[in-house]
């Protein structure tokens, strides 16, 4: 018999936190576990073989966030020329 986790222990195990996991289920990016539903609430039950499976998609996984324009980067600083001394 396998054992199940909740997902907050599937997360944990994972090392991304539990919002993360349910946004990329929520999101289609990752395969959804069996699951059980009481009232409203969806109660997913992770086995080790889902847990492994989603810690080989993470690394594919891009960050959701987009910005409309990408931030410039700044030339880095010069060392500052220091000042002949006048005589």
């Amino acid at each position: 018999m396998s054992r199940h986790y909740t997902s907050a222990q599937a997360a944990k195990r994972l090392g991304v936190p539990t919002t993360t996991l349910s946004t990329y289920i929520t999101a289609g990016k990752i395969p959804k576990p069996k699951s059980l539903t009481s009232g409203e609430m969806t109660i997913y039950l992770w086995t080790d073989q889902d847990i492994e499976r989603v810690r080989k998609l993470l690394p594919k996984i891009t960050n959701g966030r987009k910005t409309r324009y990408k931030k410039k980067k700044k030339p880095q600083a010069r060392a500052p020329v220091p000042n002949k001394k006048k005589k």
